[in-house]
């Protein structure tokens, strides 16, 4: 079959979608059932080799395909039997659809989404009107679809791992040589829930004041309250916010931690997660989301609706000097060879076998 698949999330700084998008076009790529037709909507990446660019700017496709189910992509799509949108939205068409939804938070709660979001989720409310078909990256993100989108045409297909870094050489950060530190890894966005990890980390301080906590992401909407945070309680001697860094850099920083703090308020797979037991790190995470099912064992979970910094603090205490440590980073091991880029790539083929075949 061919595929339209969107390798927009490609171009740029590579965020959690953007990995998923790279793992689901690899995969599909290596196999001999599948003809891929990459294509991206932005009037300012130069798509690569192989890719071609839709003739509508990336803001003008925004409004017009969150309002209308015009003009249809299918002309400039190479006579693809089906389409894949790999971040949230599809173009308008009438062929066969896929919508890959990795969570549900701007669904829930569109008054703390962006404009450009909200568009997003007007799109896919409308590519589902249409009968597209959703790839769910996890069970709690496909019952979220179900519920919130009201339809049953949703299947959940894992994703795989994170890239496996044979090739890259870990680029030391000098100023960090030689500590103890607590790494999260995500963009500062209200989902990620880091102003209470600054808080945990606060408490942290009291007992283990040589300790660091070293943020890592892109800037975005809970910046403002990241920074009140640490002002308020007189940490900033003690936060490197070191903004996006390249995989080299991140592999270090991941290699000696003494753990990845993963606060999600909500989560729809958690890359960070394997990301950090693949590295040898302990992980502390919220047990929200889909992070309990991705994490499996290999994580010390806080079940704490009340988000308490003190029960997150004690959690990040039982991981860098409780006695199971050396238990915990077995499981995070063996947890991650649960998860591999050809099975996932396997399972979206099928789902693309429904979609174009109208079965369930």
């Amino acid at each position: 079959m061919k595929v339209a698949i969107d390798a927009g999330p490609l171009y740029g700084h590579r965020t959690g979608v953007g990995m998923a998008a790279a793992g689901m076009i690899d995969a599909l790529a290596r196999r001999d059932d599948v003809d891929l037709v990459p294509y991206l909507v932005s009037g300012r990446s130069t798509p690569e080799p192989g890719h071609r660019r839709l003739p509508l700017p990336g803001i003008v496709a925004s409004h017009v395909w969150s309002r209308a189910d015009a003009p249809k992509a299918d002309r400039w799509l190479d006579g693809a039997d089906l389409v894949h949108g790999t971040n949230y939205v599809a173009p308008a068409t009438a062929m066969p659809a896929v919508v890959s939804v990795y969570d549900c938070w701007f669904l829930r709660h569109p008054e703390q989404a962006s404009a450009l979001v909200r568009r997003a989720g007007a799109n896919l409310r409308r590519a589902v009107r249409r009968g597209a078909w959703i790839h769910a990256s996890s069970d709690v993100t496909a019952d979220a679809v179900r519920d919130l989108l009201d339809t049953d045409r949703v299947r959940t297909v894992l994703l795989g791992p994170p890239p496996t870094p044979v090739d890259i050489e870990p680029l030391p950060v000098d100023r960090l040589r030689g500590a103890r530190y607590v790494i999260a890894i995500g963009t500062e966005e209200r989902r990620k829930g880091l102003p209470v990890l600054v808080e945990a980390f606060a408490l942290l301080r009291e007992q283990h004041p040589r300790l660091r906590l070293v943020l890592v992401g892109a800037p975005g909407d809970d910046s403002d309250a990241v920074d009140a945070a640490i002002e308020r309680l007189g940490v900033a001697d003690g936060v490197d916010r070191m903004g996006p860094v390249d995989d080299a850099s991140k592999l270090w920083l991941l290699r000696n931690a003494a753990a990845l703090a993963y606060p999600s308020i909500d989560e729809g797979f958690g890359f960070p997660v394997l990301e950090a037991q693949a590295a040898g790190t302990p992980v502390v995470a919220t047990a929200v989301g889909s992070i309990p099912e991705v994490a499996g064992t290999g994580a010390v979970l806080v079940d704490d609706p009340t988000r308490s910094a003190s029960v997150f603090a004690d959690a990040i205490v039982e991981a860098i000097d409780g006695h199971g440590r050396l238990a915990l980073l077995e499981a995070g091991y063996r947890n991650v060879r649960r998860f591999d880029w050809d099975t996932t790539a396997a399972g979206v083929v099928d789902l693309y076998e429904s979609a174009m075949g109208g079965s369930s």
